[in-house]
């Protein structure tokens, strides 16, 4: 018989001076309750009530063992009232990862927004272009752009996002424009290095299946705001995704080419690991980098 449930009939046959009574109050008959009695009784190897058709009276043991057992259960229902409280209202520290650009333009600047709305919150950012393993390094939450995404992993559209091969008109005029993959070759291609942790290639889509390019180039880093402004300088080619250089793009300053081959999704994503149950903290945070970004004009202001 379940522990729990021998100490709260204990309690209640005490509080309501009957097993019939708090049989009664429990929805079960009075046999049940003096079965859950003796059940705790022999458990614990000792007599906490004596038991007559007119009344009750607690043992030495009993008296003692009632008060502690009261305690027990006011603490149980506590933890359970905070428990079900941090589902409805965000409390405690909510650390965040998120790619190094991004973060400081469109994660962590709406950050002071979110704490005013939900006071007992408190964040900690990292912010890096290495993805990180969010369980192991105990992230509460990874803002991803794109990429394969572990099943044991939920991940939330914030939103939409390409991944793009761009470039000034200026290089397009001196270079001339790529017409298939393979002329990639013969571009400067300003891409990741090995710190970076972007020596895979870049990603297409072609016939219907995503496919890698290695690209080279005369100049490589891991910092992807160092290359957004090579490219933007008009040093060579670069893959970026259209948050970044979607004013640019609208501003004629940035061209986007191979626009055929790029893949049909490179979204921006909030992923945190599968649980039952969501924090509160989590989820509210999530709410509100969507609410933001559903903005009209926020990714071109």
């Amino acid at each position: 018989m379940d522990r729990f449930k021998e100490i709260e009939a204990f309690v209640q046959v005490m509080e309501h001076g009957s097993l019939a009574s708090a049989a009664l109050q429990e929805g079960i008959t009075p046999v049940m309750m003096g079965r859950r009695i003796d059940a705790l009784e022999r458990r614990l190897g000792t007599k906490l009530m004596h038991r007559s058709t007119r009344r009750l009276a607690l043992t030495e043991e009993g008296a003692s063992f009632l008060d502690e057992c009261r305690r027990l259960l006011a603490q149980w229902h506590a933890a359970e009232a905070s428990v079900s409280a941090q589902r409805h209202e965000a409390t405690g520290h909510l650390i965040v990862s998120a790619p190094a650009a991004f973060g400081r333009l469109h994660v962590a600047p709406h950050a002071p927004g979110f704490l005013a709305a939900n006071p007992a919150v408190r964040m900690s950012f990292n912010l890096s272009d290495r993805v990180v393993d969010t369980v192991r390094e105990g992230y509460d939450l990874a803002i991803r752009i794109g990429g394969e995404i572990d099943p044991n992993f939920v991940a939330i559209k914030l939103a939409a996002n390409q991944r793009v091969v761009c470039g000034t008109p200026a290089y397009f005029a001196q270079h001339g424009t790529p017409q298939a993959l393979d002329d990639l070759a013969q571009h400067n291609c300003l891409a990741f290095n090995l710190q970076g942790g972007q020596q895979r290639g870049w990603y297409f889509q072609q016939h219907g299946k995503t496919v890698t390019v290695k690209v080279q180039g005369r100049l490589d880093c891991n910092d992807g705001e160092l290359l957004h402004r090579w490219v933007s300088e008009g040093l060579g080619l670069g893959w970026r995704s259209t948050w970044e250089i979607q004013s640019q793009l609208a501003r004629g300053e940035l061209v986007t080419v191979l626009d055929d081959f790029a893949l049909p999704a490179y979204d921006i994503l909030a992923v945190y690991p599968q649980q039952r149950h969501v924090p509160a903290k989590v989820r509210f945070f999530v709410q509100h980098l969507r609410a933001v970004y559903a903005q009209p004009g926020y990714w071109v202001a």
